[in-house]
């Protein structure tokens, strides 16, 4: 770090973060280059952000606008810190890995190589559970392919009452998923739900099979990108899970049918299931639920107008 770049301001490290990224091919490299400066100089961004309209250099934020005494050599620490993430950045490696964390309806959830990013359509997925359960005197809900935990623990802290049973498979993304579950323990305490996470295949008939027939809702983003839909965001292809992503066929959905007949079983008479699914699938899995003889199955859209996620309800009296 030479003195040139310890005496830059703000804005000019925002900047030559911002065109590093524009060639880089990131989509938003303002917006990732400020996220990474203010990480870097441990700080949030609403300070960074103060920060630049005072025109302050690193040195300036760090000595007046953090609650901190930073020595010359942690400024300079910090400066190697933003020219690392930036690198990583550039290198298409996903913004929330390089940070650690993303943030997800009420939750700050710890993330990094080996669980799937959860994204914000799968906001309105979780918003069709919350709203399913509402009024329900302690309810009983199971995430399958539960990842990073979180549509589980939104609904564990969102519904007062709700017990959560979440399953994932891959032994990586299990890890963060217990990481995020611990995080939320006072959350969940506080809601006075309960959560629990079991490390299992979420279509195996033995998995929670002492739940059979007493569910209240299933609920899950199961994989299910079409194998030869090869993502074209290297963040996506080249990081994410392909365990998380592929529904193990052609069109995608063998692994979302799978979730269905294990659902149906789970559900007790009238429970819902609401299933994540990729935005051309929608009629193919609404056929796939009634001919399981689900009823009201509908696919629901995003904020982005597409088709984007299941719900069907299993009979009140065996089909």
């Amino acid at each position: 770090m030479n003195q040139q770049e310890l005496g830059a301001s703000l804005a000019e490290l925002v900047d030559r973060g911002h065109r590093l990224l524009a060639q880089a091919g990131v989509s938003t490299p303002i917006n990732d280059a400020r996220l990474l400066l203010a990480d870097a100089l441990r700080c949030d961004l609403h300070q960074l952000d103060q920060a630049l309209l005072m025109d302050w250099t690193a040195e300036e934020l760090l000595t007046k606008g953090v609650d901190r005494t930073y020595t010359d050599g942690s400024q300079s620490a910090a400066l190697e810190r933003y020219q690392s993430y930036l690198q990583r950045r550039a290198g298409r490696e996903p913004l929330q890995y390089i940070l650690g964390h993303a943030y997800f309806r009420y939750l700050d959830l710890r993330l990094g190589p080996g669980v799937f990013i959860p994204r914000p359509e799968t906001e309105t997925v979780v918003q069709a559970g919350v709203d399913a359960l509402a009024g329900m005197d302690h309810p009983l809900a199971v995430d399958l392919c539960s990842g990073s935990g979180a549509i589980g623990l939104s609904l564990a802290i969102e519904v007062p009452g709700v017990r959560v049973r979440a399953v994932e498979i891959d032994k990586q993304a299990y890890r963060w998923g217990a990481l995020n579950a611990a995080d939320q323990e006072a959350a969940i305490r506080k809601a006075g739900s309960d959560y629990q996470l079991l490390l299992a295949d979420a279509t195996e008939p033995t998995t929670l099979s002492d739940l059979d027939a007493h569910v209240d809702l299933v609920i899950s983003n199961p994989p299910y990108v079409p194998l030869d839909a090869i993502p074209s965001q290297p963040e996506v292809r080249d990081w994410d899970p392909d365990l998380a992503l592929y529904g193990g066929s052609a069109d995608g959905c063998l692994l979302p049918c799978r979730i269905l007949d294990r659902a149906k079983i789970l559900l007790a008479p009238g429970g819902l299931l609401v299933m994540e699914h990729d935005a051309s699938q929608g009629p193919a899995m609404v056929a796939a639920a009634q001919e399981r003889g689900y009823l009201e199955a509908c696919t629901h859209q995003d904020l982005a107008v597409r088709d984007r996620y299941l719900t069907a309800r299993r009979p009140v009296f065996a089909s």
